[in-house]
């Protein structure tokens, strides 16, 4: 295995994929939510068995989501 390869060796980068990346933080902040609203149905189920941060972590994934939504928007 080598680490190093020369420059007339290399194979040219691949092109870009296009993608939507809306799309796809739309669906995660939507998972999310419907973690969070199970994890709120499940509250007693969660506090006996001490994983009560579960819930601080769909807000999180929630709001790191409406901020990458907006960051993609301005490309």
């Amino acid at each position: 295995m080598r680490f190093y390869v020369k420059d007339t060796e290399r194979k040219p980068d691949p092109a870009p994929v296009k993608t939507n990346a809306r799309l796809v933080i739309a669906v995660g902040v939507v998972l999310w939510a419907v973690a969070l609203v199970l994890g709120l149905i499940f509250s007693a189920t969660l506090a006996s068995a001490q994983k009560s941060w579960w819930l601080s972590t769909c807000l999180f994934g929630i709001a790191l989501g409406v901020f990458a939504f907006f960051k993609v928007r301005n490309r």
